[in-house]
C-alpha cells in the first residue's frame, strides 16, 4: 500500500527547546543509530534502513522544494537486512550510505526526528503520515503546519533535498579527500 506523508525538513538551530517541546507533549520512542543505503534508481528513492529501533526498505517519491512537501511512500519490514542490501547492491549499485543518530518522538499519527549527521549537522523532521491515522492531505498539512510554528521553524532553515543529496554535495567538493576505492566524507563511505 502507498501511504502519504505531509512532512518538511529543517536546519535545527534550537534542537534543546524542540527536544524540551517533544517530551513535554510527545511518546519518545528512543534514540536510534541508523544507516540508510540509497541505491541507484530511475525514479524515487530506494533505502535500506538499519537502526535498532526502525529497519525497513523504504522507496518513497518526494519533490526537492523547501517546506512542506508530500511524499508518497511504501515500506517493507526487514528481516535479513544485510542479504538484501548484498542483492540490492549487486542489481542495483549502491548511490550513497548515511549515518545519523536520530531521536524519535510521536504525537498521535505525527512523527518526529532529531537528526544529527556529523558531517551535516543538526536537523528535525515532521512527518503527518495516513499511516498510523486516517486523515486527509488538509489535514495532514494543517498538523505539519502547527509544528513548524510551535517549533519556531524559520523558512530560511528548510532543506529542500535529502540527507542523500547533501552528502552527494559535499562529495562532489573538490576540497573532498578520495581515495582510489571509497569516497569518505567525515568518516562516512560512499
Amino acid at each position: 500500500m502507498v501511504y502519504v506523508n505531509i512532512e518538511i525538513k529543517a536546519r535545527s538551530r534550537t534542537p534543546d527547546f524542540i527536544r524540551q517541546y517533544l517530551k513535554q507533549y510527545a511518546d519518545f520512542r528512543g534514540t536510534d543509530l541508523q544507516t540508510d543505503t540509497y541505491f541507484n534508481t530511475p525514479t524515487g528513492r530506494l533505502k535500506l534502513r538499519e537502526g535498532n529501533i526502525e529497519k525497513n526498505l523504504i522507496y518513497y517519491e518526494r519533490g526537492d522544494e523547501p517546506g512542506q512537501k508530500e511524499s508518497n511512500f511504501q515500506l517493507m519490514p526487514l528481516i535479513d537486512a544485510l542479504k538484501l542490501k548484498d542483492i540490492l547492491s549487486a542489481a542495483l549499485g549502491v548511490k550513497i550510505v548515511v549515518e545519523k543518530r536520530r531521536e524519535i518522538y510521536f504525537i498521535r499519527n505525527v512523527k518526529f526526528h532529531l537528526d544529527h549527521i556529523d558531517s551535516l549537522g543538526d536537523f528535525v523532521e515532521i512527518e503527518a503520515s495516513n499511516l498510523y491515522a486516517d486523515a486527509s492531505k488538509e489535514e495532514l498539512q494543517s498538523q505539519c503546519s502547527f509544528f513548524i510554528s510551535a517549533f519556531g521553524i524559520a523558512e530560511q532553515d528548510f532543506i529542500a533535498g535529502s540527507y542523500s543529496d547533501m552528502l552527494l554535495s559535499l562529495n562532489n567538493d573538490p576540497g573532498i579527500c578520495r581515495d582510489d576505492s571509497v569516497d569518505t566524507i567525515n568518516g562516512f563511505q560512499h
